[in-house]
């Protein structure tokens, strides 16, 4: 990667993160974008006791929400900014134990109406290494539906009037 090419790939993470802090929810639980570009998102959390349940396992809800935005991340990357999730499932696989929560996604397939993504998220202890504890896939749309076609003129509709 050129010296160009990293620093364009620091500013998109830095949009990414700028984005992902707008959502109040996102501070709360004071989530971070560590990875962002070419069809794939990583979003991380530290794990406090707020945001375990009453097992001492990261919530189910957190590995949600983590799910939920890396896709949505992931297909921004395809689809552009404005998309909301148009709906996603997650299994869960093992209790989520760690010092940190690691949701990584990935485009499968994009098209103009939506993209198709998956999530890996795992949890990473004091050492480094990582367990899986739970897989997602998510269906990402374009917000208000598909982009309009270009009038005859070139322009799209309404630009330039």
């Amino acid at each position: 990667m050129t010296g160009q090419q990293q620093g364009s790939a620091a500013l998109e993470l830095a949009a990414a993160q700028q984005v992902l802090d707008e959502q109040p929810f996102s501070r709360l639980v004071r989530a971070r974008i560590t990875g962002f570009g070419a069809g794939a998102a990583t979003l991380e959390i530290d794990v406090r006791e707020e945001l375990l349940q009453q097992h001492g396992f990261v919530h189910g809800g957190v590995l949600s929400y983590a799910a939920d935005n890396s896709l949505t991340f992931a297909a921004g990357t395809a689809l552009g900014p404005a998309i909301v999730t148009g709906g996603f499932t997650i299994q869960y696989l093992r209790p989520a134990r760690g010092r940190t929560l690691r949701a990584r996604a990935e485009v499968v397939q994009a098209g103009r109406r939506q993209a198709v993504c998956r999530c890996d998220l795992t949890m990473l202890d004091a050492d480094g290494v990582e367990t899986l504890c739970a897989v997602a896939q998510g269906t990402v749309l374009p917000l208000g539906g598909p982009p309009a076609a270009p009038e005859p003129d070139g322009q799209g509709p309404g630009l330039g009037r």
